[in-house]
């Protein structure tokens, strides 16, 4: 009995050890430990590391990375055109989306299916083209929100915390283009700027960890410890969804459309989603961009944007070269989403940079990864608006652009976020100029959270000197 039950646990481990020696992984780049844990990934993810973990691995191995027994990361863009645009949408996202519902309901966000998403994408999708975002009345009203934003800004004569006042600009500006004219008005109303706090200001990253690997453990941590809560934002959402009269350009008014169509609580969860989501990426985005353009290394970054905007006060954003270099050279070194985005490999497997990866294997690229490829943008940690201003090597630099992901699963809101960037840009810079404040005292460092990633210290203090025409 004894000999048995010291020959068991062995037999047992060695056909662990056999199994996962013996899987098609074991042969991919990565740290050994990898073949047969994902333990120390896990730690990095709760640690807030995972994404510099990641780079860090395909810095020494190279752009196949084995991350554990059953994931993978890849950074080429071969692999990332096969996982997100393969057969029309690319793979299916991981389970790892479904925690994002909304009021206990799923968002086109949150659905991992390629049936249910493409189904509530038809119904959403024209609210967030191009030609929709162009129209006057959305510019308009995001050009207003961007005045109430500078005015704020040259209010303040000493220095002014535009980390503050850019996420209150996103979430005017998300609002509006969910719930117009019903959207918040937190650059100038104290009640709406605490929904800004309330979205803005929390930390929830070990919860939702914990919540998708250790159900059991998360249920027994809410009860000493409250998950994110935000009633003042569910309670606006709820509110404005009730409206009956909202622009036709709206997304409200698109959901009120097809309410026959979709769940009861599927208008408020998918509204409650994207702003969300809006307040996060463009916000942290701008902050980011700011603080670079106000770095004593990018006044000259600064002067050239402000003589293409002066000289061009009407111009349409298409004939605004530069602006459009400044902006995706912030997306491509402050990608507001820098960290992977995971997908399950479909059945029979796949071939990825020459290596078998087996079915349901976890896969996925990261942005900030892609867009520090030395080949492809020389001097990666440089901010360099001109190089998006060069013929040479264009096609393979745009091919690598992975800030908004690529294909179906792409972000939907993108021509609104590039939109609200644009025009706060323009109404700043065609002004004035800015100045880090030596009231500063923050790290600007990345610090991920669940999906988005933000200044670490959520400050950024800059001076505005108004300039004469």
């Amino acid at each position: 009995m004894f000999i048995l039950t010291l020959v068991v646990p062995i037999l047992v481990f060695g056909l662990f050890v056999f199994k996962r020696l013996e899987s098609p992984l074991a042969r991919l780049p990565g740290p050994r430990y990898t073949t047969f844990t994902a333990l120390w990934l896990k730690f990095k993810e709760f640690s807030r590391q995972r994404r510099a973990y990641i780079h860090t691995l395909h810095t020494f191995y190279g752009p196949v990375v084995r991350l554990g027994p059953h994931e993978v990361s890849f950074a080429s863009g071969a692999a990332m055109k096969e996982i997100y645009t393969s057969g029309g949408g690319g793979y299916d996202r991981s389970e790892l989306y479904e925690m994002f519902k909304q009021f206990g309901t799923r968002t086109l966000f949150s659905m991992p299916p390629k049936a249910q998403h493409s189904q509530r994408k038809r119904i959403v999708a024209d609210r967030y083209a191009n030609t929709n975002v162009m129209k006057p009345e959305v510019l308009d009203g995001l050009k207003r929100k961007a005045a109430d934003f500078l005015a704020n800004c040259v209010r303040q004569k000493e220095c002014v915390d535009v980390y503050v006042e850019l996420h209150c600009y996103a979430l005017d500006g998300a609002s509006q283009h969910l719930f117009a004219p019903y959207g918040t008005n937190s650059l100038n109303d104290a009640q709406d700027r605490a929904i800004m706090r309330e979205l803005s200001y929390h930390d929830s990253l070990q919860q939702y960890l914990f919540k998708y690997y250790l159900p059991a453990v998360s249920a027994l941590l809410a009860t000493f410890s409250r998950p994110k809560f935000v009633p003042l934002a569910n309670n606006f959402v709820l509110d404005a969804c009730e409206k009956r009269d909202p622009a036709q350009t709206s997304l409200l008014a698109k959901l009120q459309s097809k309410a026959a169509d979709l769940e009861a609580l599927s208008a408020p969860a998918e509204c409650m989603d994207h702003l969300a989501a809006g307040i996060d990426t463009t916000g942290d985005g701008l902050c980011f961009l700011m603080h670079q353009l106000s770095l004593p290394e990018s006044l000259a970054v600064q002067e050239k944007l402000r003589r293409e905007l002066v000289e061009n006060p009407d111009a349409p954003f298409e004939q605004l070269p530069y602006l459009e270099a400044v902006v995706k050279e912030a997306l491509r070194c402050f990608p507001p989403i820098p960290m992977s985005f995971p997908r399950v490999v479909p059945r029979g497997g796949r071939t990825l940079d020459g290596f078998f990866v087996p079915e349901d294997t976890i896969v996925s690229c990261q942005p900030w990864t892609l867009h520090k490829n030395e080949t492809v943008f020389p001097e990666p940690l440089v901010y360099r608006p001109e190089r998006w201003l060069e013929a040479e090597e264009e096609r393979e630099r745009e091919r690598m652009f992975f800030a908004f992901s690529q294909g179906s699963r792409g972000c939907l809101g993108r021509h609104l976020a590039i939109a609200e960037m644009k025009i706060l840009l323009r109404e700043v810079y065609s002004k004035c100029r800015t100045t880090i404040s030596s009231e500063h005292k923050g790290s600007m460092d990345l610090s991920d959270q669940i999906i988005s990633s933000r200044p670490k210290d959520q400050t950024c203090k800059l001076v505005f000197e108004v300039l004469q025409e």
